[in-house]
């Protein structure tokens, strides 16, 4: 999926490879460990054979067609998919509501009672909202809007910790047609004055603050700073989530249970049009200001609610965490509307995964009994470098199935994932997606796919995905450029007030297809490996090399934690490769000497990828999402000046290791 500190999709156009050698990406690492479906997974499960990807393959609309009669439709769409390129339209004449969707129609039975979202603060408090409490709240503040003056077609800005408020906001949306725009509760208010303008908001939800290990989120306080630039701004709404010290602005500031006070808890849904805007979601870009993709309502919900369905198997005892933010894409797809929409029972944490321990994550899953967990391989490389001896102090038998989210995993992370947090019994799904595509796209089925560490395997039911070279032929196997020649139902409509930005970011380098920005291979066996970011691949010695494989390679000597790899520019090479690199905790750091690991690459890839420079740092620059900032590390290796570091969670590991890399250098 697109990484939100690096450009998205089709952002930067990328870079000339030379005509010889070959132009295609190299793809160098090789993995051939394999784990087939449990039998006994397999019979459970609710895809146990191919029968899906016929389907798709036999009838491309009515496959979609089905998937989007799981549904509740107020009307009946006429036409499958209007496809006038680069605009797709699905399911169209379709009216239907996602809040419906998601809460009223699992009110007619036994999900009336089912707890929708289980909720754990950072400092210990809870909070289970059944599927009727979910409607109530939700419904509460969809008037509360309303009495604010938010209509159909309004846009309201959500900014706002890990509180059930925060997914209640955005059904509340959902539910009268308004469309939301969340912004992740870490980011600057210069990153959310930006959003909040390019959006048109009316509205602003927040809170007063929140907690992050062990600090406070100074949130209403960032939001008044943001809002002194926003002249659409007319309300903001602030819950209250403790007992923070803030300013509220006669007139314009509104406590959320103040606003909801008496307010009945019936609200009906507006039938909203298929394409009808649901959401923007901002991602950034190299240049310029950030993209505010733009997803609308029937094929979105469709895709979310169908892929949740497959790739998690999901079922309706599980207890499923994703433990994405809701700022992120992910949060949206795979926290509150694919999950919702089948019907589940979804955690939300909201403070990260070592606080007040490092066992933080695998004590929730103990005592909360999840059964599905999802997480990014950010995370996954903490957990490593922190050590199995945290996770072995908890029962996980609970857990049945594992997923992979955000970037591309290495393969030694997935088999310590599987061994330590799997107890070498779970199936692991590891997902490709972006912000712009809504969903999954390329994952194993866990009752049908036999897995290969470090690969998404196969692209889903009705994803015509391929991978091309330079002039845009397929590469049968082998590195390339991973594009989609086919609409899907999630797909994004377009950059919000920026159609021409639309076109030229996703539909200009290979024409007629969508180009994803991402680098991946082909294996002998039909299966795709992520190799990152095009702007991640670099041109060493006329060879096209992926960050990933250099970095895959790093993380499976025994004494490496995490690390990332960039290029910068050689005068003979045309790039050198440049690792920093953090040692696990406890590990003999005798033995990760810089020689050692630069022979390590070696053995793992060839004599091409060695690094020319290793950087050895107890730390990495990291957003405060968790994931690494690589264009930072690039801007450091190249000698550049560091460019906007508003998002970081450290601010100070820039400037520790561009005196780390001058000393080395000097």
């Amino acid at each position: 999926m697109a990484n939100e500190e690096r450009p998205s999709a089709g952002e930067k156009q990328p870079p000339t490879a030379p005509s010889k050698p070959s132009a295609a990406i190299a793809a160098l690492l090789d993995e051939n460990r394999t784990f087939p479906p449990a039998p006994d997974f397999t019979k459970a499960a609710h895809v146990r054979d191919e029968s899906l990807y016929q389907e798709a393959a036999a009838d491309f609309e009515g496959f979609w067609a089905a998937r989007a009669a799981e549904l509740d439709w107020f009307v009946k769409w006429h036409t499958v998919l209007d496809w006038s390129l680069p605009d797709a339209k699905w399911f169209v004449g379709g009216k239907l509501n996602v809040a419906y969707n998601c809460i009223d129609r699992h009110l007619r039975g036994p999900r009336r009672n089912k707890a929708a979202l289980v909720w754990v603060g950072e400092p210990g408090d809870r909070r289970t909202l059944t599927y009727w409490d979910l409607y109530r709240e939700v419904n509460r503040f969809a008037n509360g809007l309303k009495k604010l003056g938010v209509h159909k077609g309004d846009r309201v800005a959500i900014y706002m910790p890990m509180v059930p408020e925060l997914p209640i906001a955005m059904l509340a949306c959902a539910r009268i047609g308004a469309v939301h725009s969340v912004v992740f509760g870490g980011f600057s208010a210069d990153s959310l004055r930006d959003r909040i303008n390019d959006a048109t908001a009316k509205v602003l939800v927040t809170a007063d603050g929140g907690y992050r290990r062990g600090a406070i989120l100074p949130l209403k306080h960032d939001a008044d700073e943001a809002i002194e630039g926003c002249p659409t701004i007319e309300h903001v709404v602030v819950f209250k989530r403790g007992e923070f010290q803030i300013h509220m602005k006669e007139g314009r500031d509104h406590w959320w249970h103040r606003l909801v006070d008496g307010l009945s808890d019936d609200c009906p849904p507006e039938p909203m049009d298929s394409e009808d805007l649901l959401y923007t979601l901002y991602t950034s870009g190299t240049t310029g200001k950030p993209k505010g993709i733009v997803h609308t309502t029937g094929g979105y919900l469709t895709g979310t609610q169908a892929t949740t369905k497959w790739v998690f198997d999901l079922k309706e005892e599980d207890v499923f965490w994703c433990t994405a933010d809701c700022g992120w894409v992910t949060g949206h797809s795979y926290v509150v509307y694919g999950p919702l929409a089948n019907g589940a029972t979804v955690v939300i944490y909201e403070g990260s995964p070592d606080w007040p321990d490092k066992d933080r994550f695998w004590q929730l899953i103990e005592e909360l009994g999840v059964t599905i967990f999802y997480t990014a391989p950010t995370a996954i490389r903490a957990f490593m470098k922190w050590g199995p001896e945290w996770p072995a102090k908890h029962r996980l038998t609970s857990l049945r199935l594992l997923g992979s989210v955000g970037e591309s995993i290495n393969p030694e992370a997935w088999m310590w994932y599987h061994k330590h947090i799997g107890g070498e019994s779970c199936p692991i799904v590891d997902t490709w997606w972006q912000t712009e595509t809504g969903m999954i796209l390329i994952s194993p089925i866990p009752g049908v796919t036999t897995t290969r560490p470090g690969s998404a395997t196969r692209p889903l039911p009705g994803i015509d995905a391929d991978i091309v070279d330079e002039k845009g032929a397929s590469v049968k196997e082998g590195g390339g450029y991973l594009i989609l020649r086919r609409p899907w139902p999630a797909m994004l409509r377009g950059i919000y007030g920026d159609p021409e930005r639309y076109r030229q970011n996703y539909w200009s380098r290979f024409p007629g297809v969508y180009f994803t920005g991402d680098g991946a291979k082909r294996d002998k066996h039909g299966y795709f490996w992520l190799l990152g970011r095009v702007d991640d691949v670099m041109n060493v010695a006329g060879h096209r090399l992926s960050t990933m494989e250099v970095e895959s390679a790093l993380v499976a000597h025994p004494s490496v934690a995490e690390e990332a790899v960039v290029g910068r520019a050689h005068e003979i090479k045309g790039t050198a490769i440049v690792a920093f690199v953090t040692i696990r905790d406890g590990a003999d750091r005798g033995l990760a000497t810089i020689d050692d690991l630069k022979e390590h690459v070696v053995k793992k890839i060839g004599k091409i990828a060695r690094p020319d420079e290793i950087i050895l740092t107890a730390d990495l620059p990291k957003t405060r999402s968790g994931k690494i900032m690589r264009r930072l590390l690039r801007d450091i290796a190249s000698g550049k000046a560091v460019g906007d570091t508003t998002t970081l969670s450290d601010p100070g590991v820039i400037a520790r290791l561009k005196g780390m890399y001058e000393d080395q250098e000097g």
